[in-house]
């Protein structure tokens, strides 16, 4: 095995990973910015080094990105998420859900959790090969407008999240499990389906984060030992912390606009972008292939 590693760039030919300080720092960007709205981050992640001529820089850097965004959610909704403990530890010393929202949202995101697990530990083989071909991504893309569009124009924006039942925390749940598959969007998905069981935009978006709080934690920590023996873990950590930090910064900034977004307007430039880019990357396939 050879390496070369340095401030710009960190090479392995065992793995063919080639990342620079630059690379490391758009795709942090990327990651940040696309995680929370819903245009899917992991479907940016694959077409961004596809259309710039990049090396794929491996799910062990992708790892490294997530636990940016995972920072991210906690940073923001840190309140919540002390409330939430507490309400699940109470819960079970006194085997009582009571009356408090608090004591039944954490075990409702639990709940939710579920499938997404399920389905990415199933079908990680899968996923992993849909990550290298831009055209599902693309098509994917496509079904994430499709479902941005139906929601927001059937949506009855009715409900808090504090009225979300067990159905409610399982529909979203599945809209989740659809989303580890590169180009449907995991809050796209999730706020999908909130919306369509009832929820206002902006009630299905914080339980959305909420809800990718654990995805994220298990994903990452799945990924630790990819992290830990890649070559840029040990000789460039520089890079990882660029991308790390650039997510983390951008996902917080992120999940700040995008919910004072949604307090007044709704998801059809989300879809409309998605389509555009879905059709975008499915002509650039095609032409490629003349």
């Amino acid at each position: 095995m050879t390496e070369r590693c340095g401030w710009v760039s960190c090479t392995s030919r065992r793995r063919g990973l080639t990342v620079s300080i630059l690379q490391a720092l758009i795709l942090g960007i990327v990651q940040g910015v696309t995680e929370f709205i819903p245009i899917s981050s992991s479907g940016h992640l694959v077409l961004v080094p596809w259309v710039l001529g990049w090396d794929n820089p491996g799910l062990a850097f992708d790892a490294m990105l997530h636990l940016g965004t995972l920072f991210a959610v906690i940073a923001f909704f840190w309140r919540d998420l002390v409330e939430l403990i507490i309400g699940g530890v109470l819960s079970i010393k006194e085997r009582s859900l009571a009356d408090e929202p608090r004591r039944r949202i954490v075990w409702l995101i639990l709940l939710g959790t579920i499938p997404a697990a399920v389905t990415g530990f199933a079908l990680e083989d899968f996923f992993e090969d849909l990550f290298a071909a831009p055209v599902w991504v693309g098509v994917l893309l496509l079904v994430t407008g499709a479902l941005l569009t139906v929601s927001e124009r059937w949506g009855r924006r009715a409900l808090e999240m504090e009225e979300m039942t067990w159905p409610d925390a399982l529909v979203i749940g599945l809209g989740q499990a659809l989303a580890i598959a590169p180009g449907i969007s995991r809050s796209g998905a999730t706020i999908s389906a909130g919306l369509w069981r009832g929820f206002q935009r902006e009630a299905a978006a914080r339980y959305s984060f909420l809800l990718a709080t654990p995805i994220i934690l298990g994903a990452g920590l799945f990924k630790l030992k990819d992290l830990w023996e890649a070559p840029l873990f040990s000789n460039s950590p520089l890079i990882l912390l660029t991308g790390f930090l650039a997510a983390a910064v951008c996902g917080f900034l992120s999940i700040k606009l995008f919910l004072t977004y949604l307090q007044k307007r709704g998801l059809y430039p989300f879809a409309t972008y998605c389509w555009a880019v879905g059709v975008g990357t499915i002509s650039l396939t095609l032409l490629a292939l003349r």
